[in-house]
């Protein structure tokens, strides 16, 4: 088995780790004030006590950076465990649905589903993936029969402490990087090249959030405030009862 080399590591995440801060950036400038007003309730932000346009604004804002930057983050983390594991097995991008990463280790193919962290899914989503990888082994013994096939939910955070799920095996964290990586302390080495021109990246971030607030929180004030400055409770209801049915 090769071993890892680390300098690889860094420059693939510093050659890439910009991609992940721009889409952050390109996520916060096609967001729409009306598209994220669709998405909460309204009767919860005045359960809250939210009295300012502001307030409201940067609850909606938050939220969605929060959701769209663990989606944005996973998609980065899984191009880089695959450019890993294809430094040490071998292993390529699968081409089969529901299924990202490929390679074959000790006379096994192996077959993985990587996620963010632990608690990904509900139910209906584990039987999916679930349902993908007998797919996935059906398809790889259909044209070599005598292949053994394990699957492996692989999970970049996090801990597991019952990794043998009966279809599968879920790895996370140290186990799941040391798992494509043949490296312990994978999981702790990737952690500084991470930070490469994080700071300087992030002012660009902050300033475009800044700006998006203050755009946000004008609009919200003009369109569900009175000309005394109360929000309009009733209009803004209106408006996001309305959106669910267009």
């Amino acid at each position: 088995m090769p071993q890892l080399n680390l300098s690889d590591v860094s420059t693939y995440v510093e050659n890439n780790i910009g991609v992940f801060h721009q889409k952050r950036i390109a996520s916060l400038d096609s967001l729409r004030l009306s598209t994220v007003l669709k998405r909460k309730n309204p009767y919860l932000f005045k359960a809250k006590y939210m009295q300012t346009a502001e307030q409201i604004v940067r609850g909606l804002v938050d939220a969605h950076i929060s959701s769209n930057e663990e989606t944005v983050f996973g998609d980065w983390l899984e191009g880089l465990a695959i450019f890993i594991n294809e430094k040490v097995f071998g292993g390529w991008k699968s081409g089969i649905p529901g299924i990202d990463l490929e390679f074959d280790r000790d006379g096994c193919r192996y077959i993985v589903s990587i996620k963010s962290g632990p608690n990904w899914g509900n139910s209906g989503q584990i039987k999916k993936m679930t349902d993908n990888f007998r797919s996935a082994k059906k398809t790889l013994r259909t044209s070599n029969s005598g292949i053994q096939v394990i699957a492996v939910n692989g999970c970049c955070y996090g801990r597991d402490r019952n990794p043998d799920k009966g279809d599968y095996f879920k790895y996370c964290g140290q186990d799941f990087w040391a798992f494509i990586s043949g490296d312990t302390e994978l999981y702790t080495e990737i952690i500084e090249p991470l930070g490469h021109n994080a700071r300087e990246k992030n002012e660009a971030f902050q300033e475009s959030y800044a700006q998006m607030l203050n755009r946000f929180t004008l609009e919200f004030g003009n369109e569900y405030c009175s000309e005394h400055g109360a929000i309009d409770w009733a209009k803004l209801v209106r408006f996001n009862s309305a959106a669910g049915r267009t």
